[in-house]
């Protein structure tokens, strides 16, 4: 591709983001909405406590950096003035994937993030964003509010000066973007693939080598030609970020990200400051937004994929059945492994194999069976 071309493409990328941007806000989606858009009302006492809020998202996409500004939104209405979010994107005050140590340090008061990319820090963290075959959105959301996960996540966040509280998932992910058709394990092999989290290490046991890049930094590495495939999400963010217009293989299921949860972060110490009204008032808010969050993703999802198939050519493909047993047994394996690495691993790990159990259990007799009498068939089938 020339440079011109190349120019061309990465400004229609970001045209397209901008249109969808400003789709959204007229649909109440509020994808350009900031903290500091939205003015709170006067507060008689004092001034406002400012909470600088970092993300990991560029500003205008779809899902995520929504997600960051009905957080933000939400906290300064509901505090009644008393908090000022101040959103700052992903990069313009600390790197992307660099806002929990900024958090810790008390850089930032607050991030807005996904937990697994601090796994360098402990690989305890990805059981709070996703693991490869792990639990569902819906799941996820349970086991951390009613199957002990908080306070693990408490414990664990704790020896770094960290408090987090869940803001929604995204559902089942696509299995990602590729230059050529995986048909094998042996496809995986020297290919280079932005993945992060314990997905990333599943693949590099098949040889492949396992990319951690931001989402603002994907599209440019592809250009670049840094990397052969890379994951996103799914539909939704995949189409605003013109995957299909560069890679030609899309894959699905993915089985890396079945439930990836974002998060907001604090400064541990911010956070013990807070009075209890206004902790309250950040949990509500974040507990609202965990419908929220799942609810765009889901929605959004659909219509996206509609618009690739009809639109773009794009003719996903299905994993073959030995390729996605192969990557369940290696995923089983990397996922049960964060047990030895200390006694905070073990006992996350025993918690959350327990958890999807015991619901597993349950799979069976209610989603799984409903799906298959309610008619769920392959949407890709006849494409």
């Amino acid at each position: 591709m020339t440079y011109q071309a190349k120019d061309n493409m990465m400004q229609n990328t970001s045209s397209e983001l901008k249109t969808l941007s400003r789709r959204r806000a007229l649909l109440g989606g509020g994808a350009a909405l900031t903290g500091a858009a939205l003015a709170a009302p006067a507060v008689a006492q004092g001034a406002p406590l400012t909470i600088r809020m970092a993300t990991s998202w560029p500003q205008g996409l779809g899902g995520l950096a929504d997600s960051a500004a009905r957080v933000a939104a939400g906290i300064n209405t509901a505090s009644n003035g008393r908090l000022n979010v101040e959103t700052y994107w992903a990069g313009s005050l600390v790197p992307p994937l660099g806002v929990h140590d900024a958090a810790s340090n008390g850089e930032i008061e607050m991030y807005h993030s996904a937990e697994y990319y601090f796994q360098g820090k402990h690989r305890g963290f990805n059981f709070f964003t996703t693991v490869p075959l792990g639990l569902t959105s819906v799941e996820q959301t349970a086991w951390v509010k009613y199957g002990g996960g908080q306070e693990l996540w408490d414990e664990l966040n704790a020896g770094y000066g960290v408090k987090s509280l869940a803001v929604g998932g995204t559902g089942v992910q696509m299995g990602g973007w590729f230059n050529k058709e995986i048909t094998s394990m042996e496809d995986f092999e020297g290919l280079t693939m932005r993945m992060p989290g314990l997905g990333g290490q599943v693949i590099a046991r098949m040889g492949a080598n396992a990319v951690v890049l931001p989402g603002g930094g994907i599209v440019e590495a592809l250009f670049e030609g840094t990397i052969d495939a890379t994951e996103w999400v799914g539909p939704y963010n995949d189409l605003q970020f013109g995957f299909q217009k560069l890679l030609s293989t899309y894959i699905y299921p993915g089985f890396h990200e079945p439930g990836t949860m974002a998060s907001i972060g604090m400064n541990l110490d911010f956070w013990n400051n807070l009075s209890d009204l206004d902790r309250a008032v950040i949990e509500t808010v974040t507990d609202a937004e965990l419908t929220n969050h799942t609810a765009d993703y889901y929605g959004n999802n659909g219509l996206a994929l509609v618009q690739l198939l009809a639109e773009s050519g794009v003719k996903p493909t299905r994993l073959p059945d030995d390729v996605w047993n192969e990557l369940a047994r290696v995923s089983f394996e990397v996922a049960a492994g964060v047990a030895e690495d200390d006694d905070m691993g073990r006992r996350i790990v025993e918690s959350y194999d327990a958890y999807r159990a015991m619901v597993g259990s349950a799979g069976p007799i209610s989603q799984a069976e409903y799906l298959a009498k309610r008619g769920a068939e392959d949407l890709f089938a006849e494409v």
